[in-house]
């Protein structure tokens, strides 16, 4: 039995936790560890995406005698070169390391025959055997199959607008013609169309885990944009940028681009680049109190990419959610949002989506700006994009068509001025990854309607 403590303990005690309940309410709200919804989905080790990728490309190599014969080419050839890797070899060959000084991989249409295809390697390997005939005379097999299949034209990665499209070296360009000779490069042409509409091509079994991508995607972002990262007046742009790259890196994830930030300030002038759009802020800008900070992330993971924008704000003290002006900036954006997938359909040009958007904004008098683009093996992928550019189009050509089950970055913003801010225009941007399906886009995961809120 313990004995009753005395009155001057007691009174000093009581003393004791008000002086701690006090602190605590001028400190503000203690930070809470992630909490089950921020729950990060179970991610493949290394091997054993290879071998779920490895998959795949069964599927992907049914595709390529369609895309010949679609496209008019008898012959595609990819090569990747020792330090300088084609982006091309992982989704066409076993996304595995190729370090010899050039490694070939050949698909031919070989007629009744069906699809060919043919591996030089610099190094043999077995898994290459499992998808490729692999040759033991080096390179002078590929002049045997010209000879053999005598095909009228040979794709390669040249002429194309886009880096994956043209990613065949000068020195490699000369390498095919000294061993094909002079007569095959008259047979020489951009497979460009052919490259754009593989890697645009998203097959039913990369769904879930892209899925699962996007979700981790979100889950750091959130996090970052919460008070587990960000202490109000103290923490910097540099911070939050460090912190996606460590815990990117702890999951085995990488960033396809650096992640950025972008700060909006009351009674400060936009930064704005030649383009129009807000400049990414420095390193050494601090986060304080009633900012709206804007965020760019996006991971490879599977050999695909995903791409992230998400906004928040920094509660002033006193405030417990963002003032309505900024609430109604970013209803603006997700009315955007909403037209935009309600408008878009399987087969219909790009550019019209883009028109027909930007009118219902103009009517509803919400300033906005539009530049989606694909998604998949390359963050700013190839296909259709809905953007300013796809608008520009040549009055003669119909412009790119979306293709039904594509990947997009539905990437976009609106400006609002916000009573609060006395009338100061604030854009509100957003990003975020939707797949076309007979009744427009639909989202991976929930788009954003709150902003997140960043206590003080």
């Amino acid at each position: 039995m313990h004995p009753k403590p005395r009155p001057l303990l007691a009174k000093g005690l009581l003393a004791a936790l008000c002086v701690v309940w006090l602190a605590a309410c001028v400190a503000g709200p203690k930070v809470s560890p992630p909490t089950a919804d921020l729950a990060l989905p179970a991610l493949l080790p290394l091997a054993a995406q290879i071998e779920v990728r490895e998959g795949w490309l069964v599927k992907r190599h049914e595709m390529v005698l369609p895309l010949l014969r679609k496209h008019g080419l008898g012959m595609w050839i990819v090569v990747n070169e020792e330090f300088h890797e084609d982006p091309l070899t992982e989704c066409v060959a076993p996304p595995r390391p190729y370090v010899g000084n050039r490694d070939i991989f050949v698909f031919v249409d070989g007629g009744e025959a069906g699809l060919k295809k043919l591996a030089v390697l610099g190094y043999n390997e077995e898994n290459v055997e499992r998808f490729f005939e692999i040759s033991k005379q080096s390179i002078k097999a590929l002049k045997e199959w010209d000879e053999r299949f005598q095909p009228k034209t040979i794709g390669l990665g040249i002429g194309g607008r886009r880096g994956v499209t043209r990613s065949l070296t000068y020195e490699t360009y000369k390498f095919l013609v000294e061993n094909l000779g002079p007569e095959a490069e008259k047979r020489f042409v951009s497979a460009a169309p052919l490259i754009e509409e593989y890697l645009d091509t998203r097959l039913p079994e990369e769904f879930e885990h892209y899925a699962k991508l996007v979700r981790v995607t979100e889950v750091l972002a959130r996090r970052a944009l919460s008070n587990e990262v960000i202490t109000p007046d103290k923490t910097t742009v540099g911070d939050v940028r460090r912190w996606l790259y460590s815990q990117s890196a702890a999951l085995g994830l990488r960033p396809w681009f650096q992640p950025d930030l972008r700060v909006q300030r009351r009674k400060t002038a936009e930064d704005k680049m030649a383009s129009g759009f807000l400049q990414v802020a420095k390193e050494a800008t601090v986060i304080e109190r009633g900012d709206v900070v804007h965020l760019d992330f996006g991971l490879v993971y599977m050999g695909l990419s995903s791409d992230w924008q998400k906004m928040a704000y920094v509660l002033r003290e006193g405030e417990v959610d963002a003032p309505p002006g900024l609430q109604k900036a970013l209803a603006n954006t997700n009315a955007l949002q909403d037209a935009l997938a309600r408008l878009s359909r399987p087969d219909k040009p790009a550019g019209d989506v883009y028109e027909e958007t930007m009118a219902e904004m103009k009517a509803k008098g919400i300033v906005a700006m539009i530049y989606s683009h694909p998604l998949g093996n390359q963050g700013h992928g190839l296909g259709a994009s809905i953007d300013f550019r796809s608008a520009k189009r040549d009055p003669k050509e119909p412009g790119k068509f979306l293709r039904n089950g594509s990947y997009l970055a539905m990437e976009l913003n609106t400006q609002t001025e916000v009573p609060e801010w006395g009338g100061q225009k604030v854009t509100i941007m957003a990003e975020d990854p939707v797949y076309l399906t007979a009744e427009g886009w639909k989202f991976f995961r929930p788009r954003q309607e709150k902003l997140y809120l960043v206590k003080w």
